[in-house]
């Protein structure tokens, strides 16, 4: 699951495209992807003005979570929001002119100008942002499908280049929608591997989970020397692995463990301080 850069290259391929009315506005929806990930391209055009938010794709899900945050909250119970995405924050501020409510969102990066989208509520029960949201719930589900989709088809031609013995044959791919920064699947082992390096089906299935752009495959196996645990780490063409006996699980277990613990506030931050709301002013 590639989270994304920024836009406007010449290789970026067209996803899927959406547009929204709303009042007097244009929005202009547009998933694409280049050799750096996916993006949301959100553009929004008045007869006078044209502006425009890059969303990674790994922010997507955050954007859905907070229109219905402003969708669903009643009027004195909005706080504005901030969404740190990787080297951007997003700021997501309520406010109202003669026209009504509006939504400000924008987007702040070093790599470029600070930019603003402004979508209007709508006459009735914030019509406006619900259309909105529906479309980013849309678009957050067609990435899923993207992404379940490249993965079968990223290991079948992985499996033509040879590196079944790595790979593994025939994935499953999860059901689950949460966003989380590693994914685990479930791989059915039916590739024919080399008789002195046997992957045991009996002790448990495979497992591989994604860590950014990586991979990371687990596989169970035996030789004449006994059983083993390999380790593969798959990072575009490269790929290299480590042989844990099963003798030394536990140890390896312990140090594991042993390093989650002394960095788990920073292993906390990256989960949950994605999105935080901004006291407000004093009055």
């Amino acid at each position: 699951n590639n989270s994304g850069g920024g836009g406007g290259g010449g290789n970026d391929v067209e996803l899927l495209c959406k547009t929204l009315q709303v009042e007097h506005k244009l929005f202009y929806f547009d998933l694409k992807e280049n050799p750096r990930g996916r993006y949301l391209k959100i553009s929004e055009k008045t007869s006078a003005t044209r502006s425009t938010i890059i969303v990674p794709s790994n922010g997507i899900s955050w954007f859905l979570d907070l229109f219905n945050y402003y969708v669903n909250s009643e009027d004195q119970d909005i706080f504005s929001k901030e969404l740190q995405l990787d080297a951007k924050v997003f700021y997501f501020d309520v406010g109202e002119n003669r026209r009504g409510r509006f939504l400000k969102v924008s987007e702040a990066s070093m790599s470029r100008n600070r930019s603003t989208i402004i979508i209007p509520a709508g006459s009735t029960r914030d019509e406006g942002w619900a259309a909105f949201r529906n479309i980013l719930a849309e678009i957050n589900e067609a990435l899923r499908l993207f992404v379940m989709s490249n993965q079968q088809n990223s290991e079948a031609s992985e499996r033509l280049v040879g590196l079944s013995d790595d790979v593994g044959a025939g994935f499953i791919a999860g059901h689950s929608t949460q966003s989380t920064p590693a994914t685990e699947i479930t791989v059915d082992r039916s590739a024919d591997l080399p008789a002195q390096d046997e992957i045991s089906g009996n002790l448990g299935t495979s497992k591989v989970i994604r860590v950014d752009q990586k991979r990371f495959f687990f596989d169970l196996g035996s030789n004449n020397r006994g059983h083993f645990l390999r380790i593969s780490e798959v990072a575009g063409p490269d790929r290299s692995s480590i042989i844990l006996p099963l003798s030394g699980l536990k140890q390896f277990y312990e140090m594991v463990a042993h390093f989650m613990e002394i960095s788990k506030d920073r292993i906390e931050g990256m989960a949950s301080a994605n999105v935080r709301t901004v006291d407000p002013p004093q009055r």
